[in-house]
């Protein structure tokens, strides 16, 4: 079924039937919250398995890998698929991702599924805050394949060990999301509405720069320290008017936007990188926006954090900027801040 056209030119197809996909997606989500809860069991997650080259594996991460492998080889049988996740390996050894049914030709699968099963595994590990499991959906253009043909996209919050209940946002593209609550103790699942703040102002809310490891702190707290002066005017240390949330997740930090907790947030650590000159460090990748999707098709505001679209290729590698706005009113005063203060130090 051809859906219209891309960059006005080459027609391109829609996922044979989304609400199936998604489904499919929330089957996945829920499969790994069981693992990640189980885990919770054992005093060893955070023991270190590998390192792969997006991120570091823990022990808790190698817990679901085989579960994922064994859902895209069932789930394949309806739908070929390309599986794009970070510690998969393709027939010939190569990370990032692999096709199924086994032996498929990659241009005979239908889809390519971007896939992050623990996204915030550091807060998990350590059973100190919720993490997400993120899965988006494109129609398999090859190498083309970018984030922004994603149509379908599902992010499942993976509790604590002290929570009862887990929330489940689906979108597909053009019908908006929708919202469910799961109770994991009697099952039953009720339906919420989240909005985004409508609050045109950082005074009295949550507004951050992603400063979450060593190696950018200085220039991410200069980032925020320029937007809040020039926002609410010399900071008054007196009175905590702008406040800081440092969710190491992607997805939470979607979620905290999604839902009308936060005002504002951005992970620019490539372009802090471009700044210091010093070894490229860990940054978001594909994967980790990989429910871009849920977050729009809310009302969130995401975008690459100067001004353009938050896209980028479907693997696990290619280093993303982003920054997210819960509405245009503050979009419009916080990108120009950005962009100026990157003019001339790294390449815009």
């Amino acid at each position: 079924m051809t859906s219209g056209d891309r960059n006005g030119s080459v027609l391109y197809m829609s996922i044979p039937n989304p609400v199936r996909v998604v489904e499919k997606l929330i089957e996945l989500g829920a499969m790994t919250r069981d693992v990640v809860v189980k885990s919770h069991e054992r005093t060893d997650n955070a023991t270190v398995s590998h390192a792969a080259e997006a991120d570091t594996i823990y022990r808790i991460d190698t817990d679901v890998e085989p579960m994922l492998i064994d859902f895209c080889d069932h789930w394949s049988k309806e739908l070929p698929l390309v599986l794009i996740a970070e510690g998969i390996e393709d027939e010939h050894g190569r990370e990032g991702a692999r096709v199924f049914p086994r032996g498929t030709p990659a241009e005979d699968a239908a889809v390519q599924v971007i896939v992050d099963p623990i996204d915030g595994t550091r807060g998990i590990m350590y059973d100190k805050r919720p993490a997400w499991s993120l899965a988006g959906v494109a129609v398999n253009r090859g190498a083309s394949t970018r984030l922004s043909d994603i149509q379908v996209a599902v992010m499942t919050e993976l509790p604590t060990s002290k929570l009862r209940y887990s929330d489940v946002l689906s979108a597909i593209k053009g019908k908006g999301i929708v919202a469910r609550r799961v109770d994991l103790v009697d099952g039953a699942t009720s339906v919420f509405h989240p909005t985004p703040s409508r609050v045109g102002k950082i005074d009295h809310g949550f507004a951050s720069v992603s400063n979450f490891f060593p190696g950018t702190k200085v220039l991410a707290s200069e980032l925020m320290e320029t937007i809040a002066r020039s926002l609410i005017g010399e900071a008054d240390v007196t009175r905590a008017t702008v406040f800081d949330d440092q969710y190491i997740s992607t997805g939470g930090q979607f979620y905290e936007l999604i839902v009308g907790h936060d005002r504002f947030n951005c992970d620019l650590r490539p372009l802090f990188y471009q700044i210091t000159g010093g070894t490229r460090g860990l940054a978001v990748h594909p994967y980790d926006v990989a429910t871009a999707l849920v977050a729009m098709e809310a009302g969130v505001i995401l975008t690459n954090g100067l001004g353009g679209p938050l896209d980028g290729p479907m693997d696990c590698t290619t280093d993303i900027t982003w920054a997210g706005y819960a509405n245009d009113a503050l979009r419009q005063q916080i990108e120009p801040l950005i962009q100026a203060f990157f003019a001339g130090r790294a390449r815009l």
